[in-house]
């Protein structure tokens, strides 16, 4: 393992409403298990990342974030920690808002804390999705066909001109409301869709692109993960393929395999020194089959959920590498671990129970990790399990009901219990003189009251009994 300078704490930054988010809890775990001081500030204090045994502290964020309030309390907390005055806390965003507002508040920051020479500017080309359409554009990266349409009915021929199904997406994702039902990424196969989500746009606060939907398949998605240091170099650059994905085909990492794919760490390594970027990044590819490219498709300017699929060999990932940088140390090269896994147990779950037949990325060649799960950390683990099991029975139990009362058989109608003759049998059509016979038979019976059926009624009992004795 390196050398840190464990001196120097750590305070993680997650201002974005997702309180199950892995990649918060996968800092707290890499940091401090390197014997550093980690601090949090996070969405909710009820989140599992709070459990954790390597946290030393957590704080709520703002209840309206903004760089103002943000710079106020990371200010506050400065006055709060041990050693901060003399030893600057390295503060790491994991979050694309929270980048954002660190590079807007670096002026105030810088003395107080460390983090790296990021511009707002600089961010917002890269984060913002229409943007990095444009950049991609300016540079020649391939990048799928993106519109960006000014009016429903505009919306709608975009779509029909790039194809049925499009892929969504606004383009500031981090401006969504929380508990509104829309998703960063969403993709939509008809045009009554695309119309209602542009008829959306006040709500997500961000243009609405509509992108070209590459055929998803296996083997096709996959992501660079690194952290560009103070002289511009890479060295814990790594490349990764997506095996399993919730949703499926535009969604969150559930499986994913370090693997080599020295085109995809190219095309990133070129991308990253034509902006001069600086910090950690994590870019999304997907190969198109028809024309061999790979096509740049997200660029988050923090730390990916899934980054410590990349912890090599001596326990070196993006998160400890910026810690190294922003404290003087060196950072080493990285020693690849290839058909290392990382495992997102409830999103894998989901997406086995979605696609059971995909086998893909079952082995155990290279070792991996779990994201909640860890035997000397097991308290996330067991506090995302009990939320799990409390919204599997606050959205089960009335689904279950409605099942119940929708499959439980109606009450046959009774017809009341007036005389034999309203209860008489009825014949299904018939032909000829044997048909001719039953429907007269049956007319008979309906005429006839009670003890008249149309012939002279049978002996008494007694009268039988005699009768048979002759």
């Amino acid at each position: 393992m390196p050398s840190f300078d464990t001196r120097v704490p750590a305070v993680l930054v997650r201002l974005a409403p997702d309180p199950l988010h892995h990649g918060t809890l996968g800092a707290v775990r890499s940091l401090g298990r390197a014997g550093i001081a980690v601090h949090a500030v996070v969405e909710s204090l009820s989140s599992p990342v709070v459990r954790s045994r390597y946290l030393r502290s957590a704080r709520a964020c703002p209840a309206t974030p903004s760089p103002a309030e943000l710079t106020r309390l990371l200010l506050r907390m400065t006055d709060e920690l041990p050693d901060a005055p003399s030893h600057p806390p390295v503060l790491v965003p994991l979050d694309d808002i929270t980048a954002l507002f660190l590079a807007e508040c670096r002026p105030e920051l810088v003395g107080r804390y460390r983090l790296p020479e990021q511009s707002p500017e600089q961010l917002s080309r890269v984060a913002d999705k229409a943007r990095l359409a444009l950049a991609c554009r300016a540079l020649s990266l391939p990048h799928p066909r993106t519109e960006l349409p000014t009016s429903a009915d505009e919306a709608a021929a975009m779509a029909w001109s790039l194809g049925l199904p499009v892929v969504a997406k606004w383009s500031r994702p981090w401006l969504l409301p929380g508990g509104g039902g829309l998703r960063g990424t969403t993709v939509v196969g008809s045009l009554a869709e695309v119309r209602e989500l542009y008829a959306r746009i006040p709500q997500a606060g961000s243009r609405l692109l509509l992108q070209e939907q590459l055929p998803a398949g296996r083997g096709l998605d996959w992501f660079f993960h690194g952290y560009v240091d103070s002289a511009g170099g890479c060295s814990t650059g790594a490349t990764g393929r997506k095996e399993r994905s919730w949703p499926e085909g535009a969604g969150s990492t559930a499986v994913g395999r370090w693997t080599a794919n020295p085109a995809v760490d190219g095309i990133a390594r070129q991308f990253l020194s034509a902006l001069g970027y600086r910090g950690v990044c994590d870019l999304g590819f997907r190969l198109d089959r028809t024309t061999g490219a790979y096509h740049l498709l997200d660029f988050n300017p923090r730390p990916g959920a899934q980054f410590r699929l990349f912890a090599d060999r001596a326990g070196l990932d993006v998160v400890r590498a910026m810690h190294l940088d922003l404290t003087g140390r060196p950072v080493p090269s990285h020693l690849p671990a290839y058909g290392r896994r990382f495992v997102v147990e409830n999103y894998a779950a989901l997406s086995w129970l979605t696609s059971p037949g995909r086998r893909h990325g079952v082995g155990r060649r290279g070792g991996g990790e779990t994201a909640w799960f860890a035997a000397d950390d097991p308290r996330p683990a067991l506090a995302v399990l009990r939320a799990w099991l409390a919204h599997a029975v606050r959205k089960g139990l009335p689904a279950l009901r409605r099942l119940l009362r929708s499959g439980r058989p109606a009450r046959p109608h009774r017809a009341p219990r007036s005389s034999r003759a309203s209860r008489a049998p009825s014949f299904p059509p018939a032909r000829g003189l044997v048909g001719a016979w039953a429907r007269r038979r049956v007319r008979d019976r309906k005429k006839a009251g009670p003890g008249e059926c149309g012939h002279s009624p049978g002996p008494a009992p007694s009268e039988g009994r005699r009768n048979v004795r002759r």
